[in-house]
């Protein structure tokens, strides 16, 4: 039976009372130095490899550190790198060197074995890692300081692939690497200290971080635990997370709900609504695998009876929070293309169920995974749900928290298209994961491997503009997702969080608690 919504806020306030006494005694003296970030879910794992989940990047980006990274304009700049690598005439072997003197959590000093074999676990473990392993011909230590990864051909998303959280090539010491990981060791300017599933991810602060001299820019330049406690909670429900943030319990609460603006936008004294442009994307996954979307004419068919517009409209409902266009990129963009985009927000369930018909569609569900951890995501199945049923599909959704969606869209048998977000990056190889080889959805066929190789084997920037206009073309071809369109998203943070800057995936390294 269902609790009653005082039962659940009372409860979740007496939990919030006793987290605060048991993990904080030593700052009831003194002035609060620790943070209380409010997260959509409880994250399904830490390893940041494992799990190509925004949540899972969020937390341990302050633990892990990558090569390089993104400033705030998305250019890639070097983090544990000394600097650039030195690029061979032919665009094969990158000479990396590392900065001197890094320190791991463990108290010795980073070196090149560290960072050989947490890229060659990236490799095996993510999907990224996997995508960029095929192009790899060797990876190699070059003294204490230097790594040389030799490419087979070419390739020009390397440096961002290896720059992003999500999915992450975090570099980790040597001796804590495991299977599953049971130590967390980075370099990170916070360290692991506790995990109480379903209560807490405890970060707190590494004081013998070394930083960059450049100033901070996006994920670049120097960072600074200037907090000393970092408590990630998993707040699961979007509502609980808007009235604990309008009551001044968190210090930074994350996606909220678009409805929420006008109350946070009047709560000042307590919250302030945080709104991050160009935020991202929402995209339907289709299982081309297995199942009834295994069939391309059925996802053309499905496609035909989608209205993005209409499932932007029901996702975030304020127009100053989506747009609905059917190019990847917005203008503007070095990657801006029209390729397919006539096959955008159709809307026609006559043609789409003429085609289902044609396509030997025979009245199977269409097994929808979604999850209400993202409100956006479920209202955007609700009414994509009716859009295909006016088109004469019969659908069965399936409404599940986030870790489970996450467990269950790695088995083929168990789901025909599910629901999820990504940041909109500069780099298009960088996400979705479905361009790569082996995400769930496992898209895989000639004219994406001829699209994709004469996309990413070219450097120069011009050219490869035109490149990925075909690729677009190919993905709404073949349709292995759908992308929905763009969206802005909605935080809030209290006026105590200091020097907080919004991002994809936010960040309180910099920040301060006033």
């Amino acid at each position: 039976m269902p609790m009653p919504a005082f039962s659940k806020r009372s409860l979740f306030g007496a939990f919030l009372v006793s987290l605060l006494c048991a993990v904080a005694p030593a700052q009831a003296q003194g002035p609060r130095n620790f943070a209380t970030l409010a997260m959509v879910a409880e994250p399904q794992t830490l390893d940041p490899m494992a799990s190509t989940a925004d949540l899972v990047g969020t937390i341990m980006q302050h633990v892990y550190e990558p090569l390089y990274t993104f400033d705030a304009k998305w250019n890639v700049v070097p983090m544990l790198a000394e600097a650039m690598p030195k690029i061979s005439a032919d665009g094969k072997t990158y000479a990396i060197t590392l900065r001197k003197g890094v320190m791991l959590h463990n108290g010795r000093e980073l070196n090149a074995e560290d960072v050989v074999a947490s890229l060659q676990r990236w490799i095996e473990q993510s999907p990224r890692g996997k995508a960029v392993g095929k192009e790899l011909e060797s990876l190699k230590a070059k003294g204490a300081l230097g790594v040389e990864l030799v490419l087979k051909a070419p390739y020009a998303p390397l440096l961002a692939q290896l720059a992003l959280p999500s999915g992450m090539a975090a570099i980790m010491a040597k001796d804590s690497i495991a299977q599953p990981l049971k130590e967390f060791v980075g370099t990170g300017p916070y360290k692991f200290k506790e995990r109480r599933p379903d209560q807490y991810v405890l970060l707190t602060r590494f004081d013998k971080y070394s930083a960059r001299k450049e100033p901070a820019s996006g994920y670049g330049g120097k960072r600074e635990a200037a907090i000393e406690e970092l408590r990630f909670v998993p707040v699961p429900n979007a509502n609980t997370r808007v009235e604990g943030a309008l009551a001044g319990q968190y210090d930074y609460a994350d996606l909220l709900p678009v409805e929420a603006l006008a109350r946070l936008e009047k709560a000042s004294g307590k919250t302030l609504p945080i709104m991050t442009p160009s935020f991202g994307f929402p995209y339907l996954v289709f299982n081309t695998k297995d199942g009834v979307a295994a069939s391309q004419p059925v996802r053309q068919a499905i496609q035909v009876a989608l209205g993005e517009g209409e499932m932007l409209a029901a996702g975030f409902g304020d127009t100053r929070f989506f747009v609905a266009e059917g190019n990847h990129f917005p203008k503007g963009s070095p990657f801006y293309a029209t390729g397919g985009t006539d096959l955008y927000n159709q809307r026609n369930a006559p043609k789409a169920k003429e085609a289902a018909v044609k396509a030997g569609y025979k009245g199977e569900p269409i097994r929808v995974l979604t999850s209400r951890q993202y409100d956006f995501h479920y209202n955007m199945a609700l009414l994509m749900a009716e859009q295909l049923k006016r088109a004469g599909f019969k659908v069965e959704l399936n409404v599940v928290d986030w870790a489970t969606l996450v467990q269950r869209r790695n088995d083929p048998k168990l789901w025909d298209i599910y629901v999820t977000h990504s940041g909109q990056f500069p780099e298009p190889m960088l996400s979705p994961p479905q361009l790569g080889d082996g995400a769930p959805g496992w898209w895989d066929s000639p004219a994406k491997k001829a699209a994709l190789s004469a996309f990413n084997v070219e450097s120069d920037p011009a050219k490869r503009g035109a490149l990925w206009g075909k690729v677009q073309q190919v993905v709404y071809d073949e349709v292995p997702y759908v992308n929905v369109g763009k969206f802005n998203g909605l935080s809030a943070k209290s006026p105590a969080l200091d020097n907080y800057q919004p991002a994809t995936w936010p960040f309180f390294w910099n920040a301060k608690i006033k």
